[in-house]
């Protein structure tokens, strides 16, 4: 059947919501009801709320939403599957001061960042070969400005930086039960956040307009929450497509992280990598039933039992490596980040770079690159959000950015 031409149910909004639980206070209340009008969905099943929310499109950053049935285009989010990725290098972190030249130039010369970014010669990478291209005909035009942009980030929010990744004693112990064996020290890490550039925009922008078209009579606060049934060929091909843009934004970061492991001459002896605005099969016990669902982590991080992941803070605050503790209430999710206390406007009016340099300088932090409506008062208190949700991961290393670079013009982007 052709996505395009299907009508709408006319599903009525529930009565009872479903239910959902908070993390952290002091959260925007517009994010809040956003979550609240979420769990009035009639295909919602159970939701929670992270303590780095925000407002966002449909349902708020830092949403996590379970659907039955059906996915949610902008419960996924426009860059779908957008990832942290950390690579630690066999480099003691002391030597990050006499070396920041170097490093400097290697960020410079191997990231691009911004709309339209793409580098003079494509890179390679296998999932520019994945039939899944052919799935519908926005992944088919999509490619080839996929291959353009393959190994670059996006604006607003995405980074590339070097920094030191310190794990203790302890820390190396829980690391080893986990399956990965490092020996405590500090290190010299590379931290990276992008998602799925140019192509997984489209994706979004492309079937959210089907789901919308499918659901006109949803209350006008529910719009951006309409659904596509698995049972409709439009629900199939988005979540085809949705995967596909999963794969190429871990080949984005695969990229950059081989790319400046060779010209740091560098051994890796970690990697971690989880991704966020992404919907998930998973099975969750909801009302005392064991029921498969679509979970959607809309700025939300996967925080199943002894899952591994990476919380960022902001360019002059820690961020951490974190192991998932599997909380039910929370459909096994955390916080991606630190999380926004204000637009990108109110933060263009209220700094100075002058006032900015000042703080990153103390903080030992080098800025090549960056918009004045990402620095570090935009954020909450990483600290704050992690006292937060220690029921939900346990710390297991930490990782001080020192040398950041961003795209400098500071787009409008949805994290």
């Amino acid at each position: 059947m052709n996505s395009e031409t299907l009508t709408s149910p006319g599903v009525p909004v529930r009565q009872v919501p479903a239910t959902w639980s908070q993390w952290g206070s002091g959260l925007d209340p517009q994010a809040v009801q956003q979550m609240a009008n979420a769990c009035s969905l009639p295909v919602a099943v159970a939701g929670a709320l992270m303590p780095d929310a925000h407002t966002g499109y449909g349902l708020p950053i830092g949403g996590v939403l379970a659907t039955e049935g059906c996915v949610i285009p902008y419960a996924v989010g426009v860059d779908i599957a957008c990832r942290m990725r950390l690579t630690v290098y066999d480099i003691k972190a002391s030597t990050i001061a006499g070396q920041k030249g170097r490093l400097a130039n290697i960020l410079e010369n191997e990231t691009r960042f911004g709309i339209g970014a793409a580098f003079k010669e494509r890179r390679d990478h296998d999932v520019m070969d994945d039939e899944d291209w052919n799935v519908s005909h926005v992944t088919r035009r999509h490619r080839d400005k996929a291959w353009d942009q393959l190994g670059t980030s996006g604006s607003g929010n995405h980074f590339v930086e070097f920094g030191a990744f310190t794990v203790s004693a302890d820390d190396s112990t829980a690391l080893k039960e986990s399956g990965t064996d490092i020996p405590p020290g500090e290190y010299i890490a590379l931290l990276s956040h992008s998602g799925s550039r140019g192509a997984g925009a489209q994706v979004c922008q492309h079937y959210s307009r089907i789901a919308m078209d499918l659901h006109e009579d949803l209350p006008k606060e529910l719009k951006h929450l309409a659904w596509l049934s698995f049972e409709e060929g439009a629900g199939q091909e988005y979540w085809t497509a949705m995967n596909l843009m999963g794969r190429y934004a871990a080949a984005n970061h695969a990229v950059i992280h081989k790319r400046i492991a060779k010209k740091a001459g560098a051994d890796v002896i970690l990697d971690i990598e989880n991704h966020h605005n992404f919907a998930w099969k998973e099975t969750h016990v909801i009302d005392g039933v064991a029921r498969e669902v679509i979970v959607h982590r809309k700025g939300a991080t996967p925080a199943g039992a002894g899952v591994l992941g990476i919380i960022p803070g902001s360019m002059a605050t820690p961020g951490y490596v974190v192991r998932g503790r599997g909380a039910p209430a929370s459909l096994d999710s955390a916080s991606h980040g630190a999380g926004r206390v204000m637009s990108r406007s109110q933060a263009k009016q209220s700094f100075t770079w002058g006032g900015v340099k000042k703080q990153l300088a103390a903080a030992g932090v080098e800025l090549l690159s960056a918009g004045i409506d990402e620095v570090p008062g935009v954020y909450k208190d990483i600290h704050s959000v992690m006292a937060a949700q220690t029921d939900l991961v346990d710390v297991l290393g930490t990782f001080q950015p020192r040398i950041v670079k961003m795209c400098p013009a500071g787009d409008q982007s949805e994290d």
